[in-house]
């Protein structure tokens, strides 16, 4: 059987742990923050989680990590 294929735009995005947790970055981070509050902003550094109903599709997508 030939190898999978990752999906290098998802690989670029998504950092797995070593407990297999999916972790990425926060949404709108790019402009437009000085509109938002101290803890928006303080939030928006951290990474979160991914959504449980999109982690399946996502591991798809990366078959080797």
């Amino acid at each position: 059987m030939p190898k999978l294929k990752t999906h290098k735009s998802i690989a670029k995005r998504i950092k797995v742990t070593k407990n297999k947790k999916l972790l990425q970055r926060k949404g709108g981070q790019d402009h437009f923050n000085s509109r938002e509050t101290g803890k928006t902003r303080r939030n928006k550094r951290r990474d979160i989680t991914t959504a449980k109903t999109e982690q399946r599709n996502l591991r798809r997508l990366m078959p080797y990590s």
